[in-house]
């Protein structure tokens, strides 16, 4: 058992990350084929769910292209700089890899929690969330934004000794399991594999726009911290995928030139129209810092309020424009 405690060389990490990317991309590439053949055997294989798909790879090239490189760039500073303040010197070795692993694994918890409740980093992170179909292609769709927030939420890794490099193989582990999360083609698994871990079926409710399934089911990895902090919900109704207030489905040459565009900025467009409509220093902050559905003059719209969340985000009032000609004509 002295391989658990021995050194790791870090340098060998950026490989070994390249290295199981690659290999989760050819796996979920191949499943992802037999995910279409399947859905055409039972005739639910549509153009439609072909051009999201399209559409989800597209915005993972367009965020690449629009914030990889500079994000990249602020993980190195903020991480690096970050270790020079590090309490702990935590050696590198099998043991302190895996703690760290389940340690981001908290972190994304709280990270994709704060994506979800607060509009600044839901704005980026409804990318992910505005489409109507589940697949494997959808762990492909990126909002601008993606990379910048986890940043703020896995730097006490750092500050707590663990190497920057660890701290980051760590994240895309967390990243990378949940690749296999995206579909509908596995059912539950044995109880205890559900009651610990995150599951395709705790991942579609995440997916949900049910009102019963809003804001449940954050974990990365393990699903035991929703379970703790009380955002579980067990998958116990048929899941109406996307968002509350949905972007167009794909059903026409031009929607689907327009498709990766809409769902890639769709959400700062709107996050843009409650700022402009906000009256108030309160409603600026509570437009940039309050819960996607919060609504001024609405009761009942309070932060931490689930269904009243929901309704407010279906209300007319004060809601922010939608691209013209695209997203104001779409009924779900």
């Amino acid at each position: 058992m002295d391989w658990l405690l021995a050194t790791l060389n870090v340098a060998e990490f950026p490989v070994w990350e390249e290295t199981l990317g690659l290999w989760v991309a050819y796996a979920s590439f191949g499943l992802l084929a037999v995910e279409f053949l399947r859905y055409a055997v039972r005739g639910r294989l549509s153009w439609s769910m072909i051009g999201d798909a399209v559409t989800n790879f597209v915005t993972l090239l367009m965020y690449f292209a629009a914030s990889a490189l500079l994000v990249a760039g602020v993980y190195v500073f903020a991480y690096y700089a970050a270790a020079g303040f590090a309490v702990f010197g935590i050696p590198v070795n099998p043991v302190t890899v895996a703690i760290c692993i389940v340690l981001a694994d908290l972190a994304y918890y709280w990270e994709h929690r704060f994506m979800h409740r607060v509009n600044l980093g839901w704005a980026t992170h409804s990318v992910h969330h505005s489409s109507p179909y589940f697949n494997l292609s959808v762990a492909y769709r990126f909002g601008p934004l993606d990379g910048f927030w986890p940043i703020f939420f896995h730097v006490p890794l750092v500050l707590a000794g663990f190497h920057p490099l660890v701290v980051f193989f760590a994240q895309i582990v967390v990243q990378l399991y949940q690749t296999f999360l995206h579909t509908e083609a596995v059912g539950k698994l044995p109880g205890p594999v559900e009651w610990l871990f995150n599951t395709p079926s705790h991942h579609r409710v995440h997916h949900g726009s049910n009102d019963r399934y809003l804001d449940a089911n954050y974990g990365g990895i393990f699903i035991v911290w929703d379970r703790l902090f009380g955002t579980f919900v067990a998958e116990d109704e048929p899941v109406t995928y996307g968002l509350v207030r949905p972007i167009p489905k794909i059903d026409s040459p031009g929607r689907m030139l327009a498709a990766p565009f809409v769902a890639f900025f769709h959400g700062f467009w709107r996050l843009g129209g409650k700022l402009l409509a906000a009256r108030s220093l309160r409603e600026i902050w509570m437009s940039l810092f309050g819960p996607p559905g919060w609504s001024r003059g609405r009761p009942g719209s309070r932060p931490g309020n689930r269904r009243s969340v929901s309704l407010a985000a279906r209300a007319p009032d004060f809601a922010a424009p939608d691209f013209p000609g695209l997203l104001n004509r779409s009924k779900k």
